[in-house]
């Protein structure tokens, strides 16, 4: 015996909001409040200790990378935040849509030049490194959710990752 199953009518299902209900929505999550955690211990601690002993160029560039990481961190807590409220059902996509136009998401690389991020302390360029590959993967997810069907999606030429990989292959090759 054969069943028809009829479509006609239904929404389709979207990929989009199924993942940000997910566990692997769970797991960035906590991986982004995990860095946020792990980032303001290092910059109000050994980070603190690594800004003294730079000259004075670097430690320009640690003030500025430093106010750029926390910055984007903030973004990236947000956004997830309010992800999660939708996931409760504490606020509707629609919602969430309003409140996330004070949420800045955009695509950034390091404000240093190659040079003077391959002379910053490794535990700042990792935490750079480390929000950035997270920004970009919620920047995705945020296109997928919240754009247009019919909107064009452009994908950054280069990813922040390989800008970096450059930069330091530039300075270390």
């Amino acid at each position: 015996m054969s069943q028809s199953i009829n479509f006609e009518g239904e929404a389709p299902v979207s990929f989009a909001a199924k993942l940000a209900a997910s566990e692997a929505f769970k797991s960035m999550f906590r991986e982004g409040m995990a860095l946020v955690e792990v980032a303001a211990a290092y910059l109000d601690g050994h980070g603190r200790e690594d800004a003294r002993a730079l000259a004075r160029n670097e430690s320009l560039a640690y003030s500025t990378e430093s106010m750029r990481l926390t910055t984007r961190l903030m973004q990236i807590a947000s956004w997830l935040l309010l992800q999660r409220a939708v996931n409760e059902g504490e606020l509707t996509p629609d919602q969430a849509a309003s409140e996330k136009r004070k949420v800045k998401l955009s695509q950034q690389d390091c404000a240093s030049s190659p040079d003077m991020f391959a002379r910053l302390p490794e535990a700042l360029r990792d935490l750079v490194c480390e929000s950035l590959r997270l920004q970009a993967r919620i920047i995705h997810l945020d296109h997928l959710l919240y754009l247009a069907p019919d909107a064009p999606f452009a994908a950054p030429a280069v990813r922040p990752i390989e800008q970096q990989l450059a930069r330091l292959r530039a300075a270390f090759g």
